[in-house]
Formats: structure tokens, C-alpha cells, sequence
């Protein structure tokens, strides 16, 4: 259905935004991002309820009707069909996240590989989960990659182990291919991330020559993605496939700069938010350009660049739902920008982290601690959920 480009964006509208909460998760949203305001209690909280957990102390069940429940589905994709649901009546998919991670063991990650297919034949055939995604270091060890990165010698053993992870990632990619679902590869950390950017092109080149299948992940927070997501266009075009490119602004950065300072090499990371922001929106306008060579997901809780992106497709009479163009944010976080974007016609989707709760506990201490690193991330939900509330109350 091609929607008028006419509507107006509005991103203040919490009517939209919050009409899926009842006026109790209204409220238990509220004291949740009071809670997460405090960077005290950002900090402290994680290895608190990391000792909790270990030593057998009865806090999970606290934990999942709280933070686990404002910013996951469920413990398995089963538990996430209510929340599947209720993105769909408010017209956005669910991206089924298994954010499970960490793990060393050959046969973890053999689960993991299973457990991804699952979320693959979950969403085929079903418009309400348009895309899946996968962690490399969720289907292969962490120091493997690393030093595959470092261009360090291998053993047999090791050898032997990464044909493993290429088997994995292909079995996943090639599931994906036959059941017509997109997959995104996430990106990670700078010191792994060339040997997943070469896997993610292989897999392009595989599966994306004839519909737009496997997108890699771009972190416009490091200086040099701008260029690469250009010369990785320049590949696709001179390959002929489609190229999928999720655009974010990156997850790892106190980590990155750390190690750079510690190890003594140039910080990978932009010197500030203001160059991150200008490549961020350089990179969906260069994809909204190329947009019938280019697929992107645009994933971001900026307002700006999500209004960017928008006025792009408006400009270049795009329609809203073209197949090639997704915004995505994280379940729990955003709702004013997803059920806005929504409402207007453009394809949205939410990432919906599913696992047991207490390995999605680092995944979880993350979104604490970026709501409260994000400036003004915290504030902003807590003034749009005391609107929303005002508004109900009349």
C-alpha cells in the first residue's frame, strides 16, 4: 500500500506512541527510567545482581517483571508472541533478538546456530516479523576472531574450528535465503570486526544477487565506516548483488577508546558526537540515493536522523514502505519515535531480545547504562511516559 508522503511527522504524539500500555505499565515504565536516571544505581546495580544471581539469592523473578520485561519479550520466542502482537496492532515487526552471549563452548554455539534458525522458520511466512538477526560471537569463539583479525597464525585445531563458524553462518544465511527472511549480522567489537565484514560480504555475494537478504552492520561511530559501507557498494555493484546496510552509531565505545589508550593505537572512534552524527546521516542519505542497490535499516533513537532519513524518502518520492528501507529501535525504548513512523506509513521494526534471564543480564546492564550515557536519552522517556499520563488523566 503506498502511502501519501503528505503526513506529517510528529514525534511528540503520545496518544501513538504509548497507546499498547495500559495506564499500570505506564506506570511501571516510569519508575523503571527513575530508577535508571541514577547513575549510582547504574553502576552499582550490575555486579549487585550478578552476586545475587550466583549465589542462589530468589531476584529473578524482580528482574523479570522489571527491567527484563520493559526490554524483552520472553525466555523463549513462544513468550515473545504477546509482545509480537502488540507491536503489530500498533503496525510494527518484531526484529526476534536470542541475546544470549558470552558463551566459549562448541556446543553452545551449535545451540545458538538451532536457536537462530528457529527465530528464521518463526518469521516466515509472518509480515508482523520481517527481519531476524545474529551475533557472530554467538556462533563462534571470541578469541578465534580475534585473532583471525590480528592476521595471527592458526593451528589445525583452530582452522578446523573457524570452517565451523563459516558452516554455522552460511547454514543460517542459507536458511534465511530459502525462507525469504532478511538477516542482519551485528557488528562488534573494531579488533573482530574485519573477519565478520568479510563473512557478511561472502554472504552477500551468496544470497543477496537476486532479493535482499543478509545485511551487515555499519558503526558510524568509528571514522572509517562512512568509507567502507561506499567501497562495499562499489563491490556489490561490480559483484552484482544487493547490498544490506544497517546503519547504527555503534555499541562498544568506552571499550573501544580504553583498549586504544591501553594498547597505545589511534582510537578508532570519532573525536565527537557531532562527526558521528554527520557520517550517520551521510551514510542513509548515500543508501537512500542507491536505494534500489542498497537496502537499509536504519537503526537509531535519534530523532533527528530518523526525521533525516524520512524527508529523504519524501525528496526522492520514495514511498514510505518501500521494501529496501526500515527503521528499528530496541523494544522498550523510542515508542514516540517507532509508533510515529509507523503511523506515518514507513516500515518500522523493533528488536525484541528473547533468552533465559539470566544470561540476557549483560544485555540488559547495557541498556541501563546507555539510557543513562545517552545524553538526555533517560529524560526524554521519562517526559514523554509523564505526558502520556497527564494526557490520559485530562
Amino acid at each position: 500500500m503506498q502511502v501519501s508522503p503528505g503526513k506529517k511527522l510528529n514525534f511528540d504524539n503520545t496518544e501513538i506512541a504509548f497507546r499498547n500500555k495500559s495506564k499500570s505499565e505506564l506506570n511501571s515504565a516510569y519508575w523503571l527510567f527513575k530508577i535508571m536516571s541514577s547513575n549510582f544505581l547504574t553502576q552499582v546495580g550490575p555486579p549487585v545482581t550478578n552476586l545475587f544471581l550466583n549465589i542462589g539469592l530468589p531476584i529473578q523473578g524482580i528482574i523479570k517483571s522489571t527491567i527484563f520485561k520493559q526490554f524483552c519479550g520472553g525466555e523463549t520466542i513462544a513468550e515473545c508472541e504477546r509482545t509480537i502482537g502488540l507491536l503489530a496492532d500498533g503496525k510494527v515487526g518484531t526484529i526476534l533478538d536470542y541475546s544470549v552471549e558470552g558463551e566459549e563452548e562448541e556446543h553452545v554455539f551449535d545451540f545458538t546456530c538451532a536457536e537462530i534458525i528457529r527465530t528464521i522458520d518463526r518469521a516466515a511466512g509472518d509480515k508482523r516479523v520481517p527481519i531476524t538477526v545474529f551475533k557472530v560471537t554467538g556462533i563462534g569463539r571470541f578469541g578465534l576472531l580475534e585473532k583471525l583479525d590480528a592476521k595471527a597464525e592458526l593451528s589445525t585445531e583452530e582452522k578446523a574450528e573457524f570452517e565451523k563458524v563459516k558452516h554455522r553462518c552460511e547454514r543460517i544465511c542459507r536458511t534465511a535465503f530459502e525462507k525469504d527472511v532478511p538477516v542482519m549480522i551485528d557488528a562488534e567489537e573494531t579488533w573482530i570486526q574485519d573477519t565478520i565484514d568479510a563473512l557478511a560480504l561472502d554472504m552477500m555475494i551468496l544470497f543477496n544477487k537476486e532479493k535482499l537478504i543478509v545485511y551487515n552492520t555499519y558503526q558510524l561511530y568509528r571514522h572509517d565506516k562512512l568509507a567502507h559501507l561506499k567501497a562495499d557498494h562499489l563491490v556489490a555493484k561490480e559483484a552484482g548483488f544487493i547490498l544490506g546496510a544497517k546503519i547504527v552509531r555503534g555499541a562498544y565505545m568506552e571499550k573501544e577508546r580504553k583498549r586504544a589508550a591501553e594498547r597505545g593505537y589511534p582510537s578508532p572512534i570519532q573525536p565527537d558526537k557531532e562527526t558521528t552524527d554527520r557520517d550517520y546521516n551521510a551514510a542513509i542519505t548515500y543508501c537512500a540515493d542507491h536505494v534500489e542497490q542498497i537496502g537499509v535499516v536504519c537503526g537509531t533513537h535519534n530523532e533527528a536522523s530518523c526525521r533525516v532519513l524520512a524527508e529523504l524518502l519524501d525528496a526522492h518520492q520514495i514511498n514510505h514502505n518501500h521494501p529496501h528501507v526500515y527503521f528499528a529501535q530496541l523494544l522498550g525504548m523510542s515508542d514516540n519515535l517507532s509508533f510515529n513512523l509507523s503511523d506515518a506509513g514507513y516500515n518500522v521494526a523493533k528488536y525484541v531480545p528473547y533468552g533465559p534471564v539470566k544470561a540476557v543480564m549483560p544485555y540488559l546492564f547495557r541498556r541501563a547504562q546507555e539510557n543513562t550515557s545517552v545524553a538526555g536519552q533517560t529524560s526524554r522517556e521519562l517526559d514523554l511516559i509523564a505526558r502520556e499520563k497527564q494526557r490520559r488523566n485530562g
